[in-house]
């Protein structure tokens, strides 16, 4: 991989947050800050950036460790007011303002006399890797408002990086397997090594990317999906991929972008979607479907003109529609292959689909659109695969007059369950290529964890 895993995991933290719940920033914070602050309580401040919100993070630990221990704690989350920061292409230096709020909250926590030892990072994931594709200017015009504000603030800057999808997907791998014990344990005042063959894979649905990470079985047979490691004295060989414009935001964007065509081109009107529910109406604008790169635009369609969406609740065409923006052709035959021709071994061992708190009142949103969607859906006791599929089903079938008076106060992403609940089963079995005698395998739980020896 070039640079040693510490270096390289120092330079993917920047912007790791939205897929590893930053653990491994902390990791990296004790060890790098050790000999430059004061013998106390030090801190580090990290702002996530993703690809529908931004939030802001204030991790502690102490100084003095016995025995090269201490615990790390999460001190302060905060959520940034407004969009994700890819959003603000428009007036870049409007990206930057909006982290001062946030950073003025973290600044009145952290003691004024460590604030110019604080380290402090902002790290995007793929809503900027999007942007970057589409206008790398404007990207680069966000990343310099972001680190101008930053820059002027009385913490040590360390920097404002765009994390590539492949990192993103390893160090989630390693953070799962790290807060879960199964990298390092501390038990009777020493580290010991866990037994082989305890360790996890990481699942991870983001609003423009999803990743899948693991150690498979038999060895990787395309080295461009291969990251290794050596970590506690231990090596590792993972399997990880990441799919960009195939997060949960993007194929929602997607699928009603592809209904859209699909109606247009044969002129006609409204557009019915089968993912909405039936009596479900709305009136929408295509301009704003075609701002990302991930849906290519036709002659065919003006994008000034508003669209009219009706849904027809029928999951099987619902199904047949998410599948179409696959391409599973490609490995057709191949029983290593996932799709879009990506080269996976079969999936081994456990996998966490999870939303984790580092401490009991603070969340940390990893792998969050599959634990959400299934949460909605009351899916997160480890049913079995037919009754998930059953109660998805179901759920899309409701009229959205019932769906509207059974759920109030969820308005906002209500019409939409449906369509996840359905996409996170396509990609799971049809892509990723689980099983029903797999399936038990993937855990979608909110898990809890104390603080963690470090």
């Amino acid at each position: 991989m070039g640079l040693s895993w510490k270096e390289r995991i120092f330079m993917a933290l920047l912007g790791v947050a939205a897929a590893s719940g930053l653990t491994m920033l902390v990791l990296i914070l004790v060890k790098a800050t050790n000999v430059l602050l004061p013998a106390d309580t030090k801190f580090g401040i990290v702002f996530d950036a993703g690809s529908s919100h931004t939030s802001l993070f204030v991790y502690q630990w102490p100084a003095n460790k016995e025995k090269d221990t201490g615990v790390v704690s999460q001190a302060m989350t905060c959520q940034i007011e407004g969009p994700g920061i890819s959003s603000y292409t428009s007036d870049p230096t409007q990206a930057g303002e909006s982290l001062k709020s946030c950073l003025e909250e973290a600044l009145a926590l952290i003691p004024q006399a460590q604030h110019p030892q604080t380290p402090t990072f902002l790290g995007s994931t793929a809503g900027m890797r999007l942007l970057s594709q589409k206008n790398s200017s404007q990207a680069r015009d966000i990343l310099a408002a972001v680190s101008q504000t930053l820059s002027k603030s009385p913490v040590d800057f360390w920097g404002a990086k765009i994390l590539p999808g492949q990192d993103e997907g390893a160090f989630g791998w390693i953070t799962i397997n790290y807060v879960l014990g199964m990298l390092l344990k501390y038990s009777s005042g020493q580290w010991i090594l866990p037994e082989e063959g305890m360790l996890v894979g990481a699942l991870d649905l983001g609003g423009a990317s999803t990743q899948i990470s693991f150690v498979p079985q038999g060895p990787i047979l395309d080295q461009s999906t291969q990251v290794t490691f050596r970590l506690y004295g231990a090596n590792y060989s993972v399997y990880t991929h990441s799919y960009l414009c195939f997060g949960r935001d993007q194929i929602l964007s997607r699928l009603l972008a592809k209904l859209a065509q699909d109606r247009l081109s044969s002129q006609v009107a409204p557009v019915r979607h089968p993912c909405y529910h039936s009596g479900y109406q709305a009136t929408l604008s295509l301009s704003s479907l075609y701002d990302s790169p991930c849906i290519h635009t036709t002659d065919f369609l003006n994008h000034t003109q508003n669209l009219t969406v009706e849904g027809t609740g029928n999951p099987g065409n619902c199904v047949v529609a998410l599948r179409s923006l696959f391409n599973f052709s490609s490995c057709k035959g191949q029983e290593d292959c996932a799709f879009n021709g990506v080269y996976q071994p079969p999936v081994h061992g456990q996998f966490y689909a999870s939303l984790r708190l580092a401490q009991p009142s603070l969340l940390l949103q990893a792998f969050s659109n599959f634990y959400y969607t299934f949460h909605f859906l009351n899916l997160t006791s480890r049913q079995p695969l037919n009754t998930v599929n059953d109660t998805v089903w179901k759920f899309c079938q409701k009229p959205w007059k019932l769906v509207e008076v059974s759920y109030p106060g969820q308005e906002r992403w209500l019409r939409d369950y449906c369509a996840s609940g359905l996409y996170i089963l396509v990609l799971l079995l049809e892509g990723y290529k689980f099983s029903e005698e797999t399936w038990p395998n993937i855990q979608f739980q909110k898990q809890r964890y104390g603080n963690r020896h470090m």
